[in-house]
């Protein structure tokens, strides 16, 4: 059963809209859609890679796609900075962008792409539906070393709020948008530091459940010849969006530093607890915060990439 999400955009957000295909390319959604949906059947990591590409590309510059551009000799691009190694499956946005350029040549940019296509992923992965707006250009810079700009696993919560806010997110949003990991993957080297030589007075990270410590040491192992995708996922039903991430922040069981945080600040204690409890809740609020976050600097003029990879 699809949970639709009706989320209210006041006009001051932006001036994009809903129904910015509708004449101009009225099977855009359908296509993508479709696209979406096949490489989620192919690849169930698709739905996870899809929706930390639109974090990252909205973090960096605005919602613009300049996260699906490609590096060149004199420029290395956001796909190929530290934090982006394990997006992967750009392919995703590429096959749904040859299609549309085939329905209707050069209209729906790359941006609204990823913006329509993290929507897909949420829904078809058991969370909200919500409208998305529509209208985005495509950027033309791509710059590896501005990705040191998205909040890390090990930022706390003073971290984590000042970097949402800077892109005009509240401490709600930045909670909120945290519960995206409830489809994540991450590798050892993000919370590895948490399992070991921790600080002076711990080896482990005390906020951390002592039992899933071990299970994560044993996931990775300080071997030097451990696979390079060694990990574990970031809640225990990691094929489905729901609320399970908060309820393992609640046992000691968030992945990053950086979730576990969120329990131990009053600022941020009661949303982890509020979403815990309330599922409905989490997806309301989750649907309007990726719209807000969908809204932020982007570029209504400027040019629609023909190719996701390279600016016209």
């Amino acid at each position: 059963m699809i949970f639709v999400v009706l989320a209210i955009v006041k006009p001051s957000e932006g001036a994009l809209d809903a129904h910015y295909y509708d004449r101009s390319c009225p099977a855009a959604e359908k296509i993508i859609l479709e696209t979406v949906r096949n490489a989620t059947l192919y690849d169930p990591k698709v739905p996870a890679r899809l929706l930390r590409m639109f974090f990252h590309d909205c973090f960096i510059r605005g919602c613009d796609a300049s996260i699906l551009l490609d590096s060149t000799r004199s420029n290395q691009a956001e796909k190929d900075g530290p934090p982006n190694i394990s997006v992967r499956s750009f392919y995703v946005i590429e096959d749904a962008k040859r299609k549309l350029e085939k329905a209707c040549p050069r209209t729906v940019s790359c941006a609204d792409v990823i913006a329509i296509a993290a929507r897909d992923v949420v829904t078809l992965s058991g969370g909200p539906y919500w409208s998305v707006l529509k209208g985005r250009k495509d950027g033309t810079i791509s710059r590896a070393n501005e990705t040191r700009n998205l909040p890390a696993p090990t930022f706390n919560v003073s971290q984590l709020i000042q970097s949402f806010a800077a892109r005009g997110l509240s401490v709600k949003d930045m909670v909120t948008l945290s519960g995206g990991h409830t489809i994540g993957f991450s590798h050892c080297s993000s919370f590895e530091s948490r399992l070991q030589n921790f600080s002076k007075l711990h080896d482990i990270d005390p906020s951390l459940n002592y039992a899933f410590a071990q299970t994560l040491k044993k996931k990775c192992p300080r071997s030097s010849n451990r696979g390079k995708n060694a990990g574990t996922v970031l809640d225990s039903t990691s094929s489905v969006f729901d609320n399970v991430y908060y309820k393992q922040i609640l046992s000691g069981k968030g992945v990053f530093g950086s979730d576990q945080a969120l329990l131990g600040d009053s600022r941020t204690k009661w949303i982890v607890e509020t979403f815990a409890r309330d599922q409905k809740a989490f997806f309301r609020e989750f649907a309007a915060s990726m719209v807000k976050l969908g809204n932020f600097g982007v570029k209504e003029t400027g040019q629609v990439r023909v190719n996701t990879r390279f600016v016209n």
